[in-house]
C-alpha cells in the first residue's frame, strides 16, 4: 500500500501513521521527522530548513522532493509500501510525487481549526522525542517526561502565533491538494475524536482501509 495521510498540522497524522506501521508493516515516512533529524545533526540543510519552520513557513519544494525521493527508493519502502506523513503540502509537490510513484489511497483527517490550535499550543516534548499534551495527555510530573525523566519543552513552531500561521498556510496552500487528488485517488476520510485514545481512531482508519482492500 502506498498512501498519504493528510490533514492539518496537529491532526494526529504522525501518531496514526506510526500505529498503522506497527499493525500492518507499511513504512511511515515523515518529512517532519527527516527535517528534525537534519536539524539535530546540525547539517547545513538542517539549519536552512529550521529557518523556514521556525517562521511557520513551508520548506521549499525542491529540497523536500529530493529528500523524499531518496527515502522511498530504499528497500524497506519498495518491499512493504509506505504512508507519507507531511507530504505533499503543495500542488507542485503533488505533481512531483506523480512522477516518482503512484499513490493508492489518501487518508484524510478532518478537524476544526480551534482543535488544532488547542492541541499544538499545549504540546510538550522531551529531547528524546516523547510527546505529551497539557490537556489531553499531561505528564505525571509537571514539565518532566514520564518515559525518560528529561525536561519537557515547547517546540518553537508550537507557539501560538506560529501555530496560527501554520493553520493559515495549510488553508491557503495545502488544502487545495484535496481537489487535485479527488478525481485521481480513492479517499478514506475520518473525523478523529479529540479525546479518544489514538489507537481507537487508528483502528477506524485500519477498518476502512481493509474494507476497501488496500491491505
Amino acid at each position: 500500500m502506498k498512501a498519504i495521510i493528510f490533514g492539518p498540522p496537529g491532526s494526529g497524522k504522525g501518531t496514526y501513521a506510526s500505529i498503522i506501521q506497527e499493525k500492518i508493516g507499511t513504512i511511515k515516512i515523515s518529512t517532519g521527522d527527516i527535517v528534525r533529524e537534519e536539524e539535530r545533526k546540525g547539517t547545513e540543510l538542517g539549519k536552512m530548513m529550521k529557518q523556514y519552520k521556525d517562521k511557520g513557513l513551508l520548506v521549499p519544494d525542491e529540497i523536500i522532493i529530493e529528500v523524499l525521493k531518496k527515502r522511498i527508493s530504499q528497500p524497506d519502502c519498495i518491499e512493504k509500501g509506505f504512508i507519507l506523513d507531511g507530504y505533499p503540502r503543495t500542488i507542485p509537490q503533488a505533481k512531483a510525487l506523480d512522477k516518482i510513484t503512484p499513490i493508492d489511497v489518501i487518508i484524510n483527517l478532518i478537524l476544526p481549526n480551534w482543535v488544532i490550535i488547542e492541541r499544538l499550543t499545549n504540546r510538550r516534548i522531551c529531547k528524546n522525542g516523547h510527546s505529551f499534551n497539557l490537556i489531553y495527555h499531561p505528564p505525571k510530573v509537571p514539565d518532566i517526561c514520564d518515559v525518560c525523566g528529561s525536561e519537557l519543552y515547547q517546540r518553537s513552531d508550537d507557539k501560538r502565533e506560529v501555530v496560527e500561521k501554520r493553520v493559515r498556510v495549510y488553508e491557503e496552500q495545502t488544502k487545495p491538494i484535496l481537489d487535485y487528488y479527488k478525481e485521481k485517488v480513492p479517499f478514506v476520510e475520518i473525523k478523529p475524536e479529540p479525546k479518544a485514545p489514538p489507537e481507537k481512531n487508528a483502528k477506524k482508519i485500519l477498518v476502512m482501509l481493509k474494507e476497501q482492500a488496500f491491505y
